[in-house]
């Protein structure tokens, strides 16, 4: 019996794990054939936010202002946390749209993502949580690998390429990794299920920021990337969601990142 985040889990397991890094990628794998790839995402500034954001959308001012922003390196999940993977970490899936293993987790609050960092990093011995949002934002934009093309939402052509979202997904998820990654090499950064990120919601400073992690406190967490039902706008790699923590819905679900002092 494992204690996280104050809870009890009552499932008993016995993981034997191990790490196999290829071209700047690991792939984490746990009894019973379960894995997952993270990609090594090089530290670096960038732009972070937007002053183009536009429209009637109630959260474009919170895109705003664009301000620079330096993050170190971090290894960030290829992929949407799966079904799957929340199983065989969990012991359960609360999703409301089932059918296969990989498709995304959802009906998860903050708090439940919280917890499943902190089991995996018991069971695997190597500390998972969640992207800030910077860290979030760096790796959607491609991070050190941008070739400054056309971010997701930023034309239609690009988003059906790479995001399920209103027009495409029918009103449902979809199975991770079936669109186009981006230069990363990390899929579904646009679309399917909309991604809780670390930090308290709260307005940006316009000087420059150093791994920033947010307000200290506050009412909501931030939800990035949109979702299945989102439309186009709300794929932006700029554009900024947040719920209260304990929410859950078919529209959230989360992507872990794996500190590098922890990779060895």
């Amino acid at each position: 019996m494992l204690a996280a985040a104050g809870m009890l889990f009552n499932f008993q397991f016995s993981i034997s794990n191990s790490l196999w890094a290829q071209d700047s990628v690991l792939t984490v794998r746990l009894d019973g054939g379960v894995s997952f790839d993270l990609v090594w995402v090089e530290g670096g500034t960038f732009t972070m936010g937007s002053n183009q954001a536009r429209g009637v959308k109630y959260n474009y001012e919170s895109a705003r202002p664009e301000h620079r922003v330096s993050v170190g390196g971090y290894f960030i999940a290829r992929c949407e946390v799966t079904q799957g993977l929340y199983r065989a970490v969990m012991g359960e899936n609360p999703s409301k749209f089932t059918g296969t293993d990989s498709l995304p987790v959802e009906s998860v609050s903050w708090a439940d993502a919280q917890q499943f960092a902190v089991m995996l990093s018991q069971m695997t011995g190597h500390r998972f949580r969640l992207p800030t949002e910077a860290e979030w934002e760096y790796a959607a934009r491609g991070g050190h690998r941008s070739r400054r093309q056309p971010f997701p939402g930023s034309d239609r052509a690009g988003l059906d390429r790479a995001g399920w979202y209103c027009v495409n997904s029918k009103g449902a998820t979809h199975p991770v990794a079936r669109l186009q990654p981006n230069e990363l090499g990390l899929y579904d950064m646009a679309g399917n299920v909309a991604e809780w990120c670390l930090d308290w919601a709260g307005e940006y400073a316009a000087d420059p920021q150093d791994n920033p992690r947010g307000p200290a406190e506050g009412e909501h967490r931030v939800l990035r990337g949109g979702h299945y039902n989102s439309t186009s706008s709300a794929c932006t790699v700029y554009d900024r969601g947040w719920y209260i923590p304990s929410g859950r819905y078919e529209l959230f679900g989360f992507r872990l990142v794996m500190e590098p002092d922890h990779a060895d």
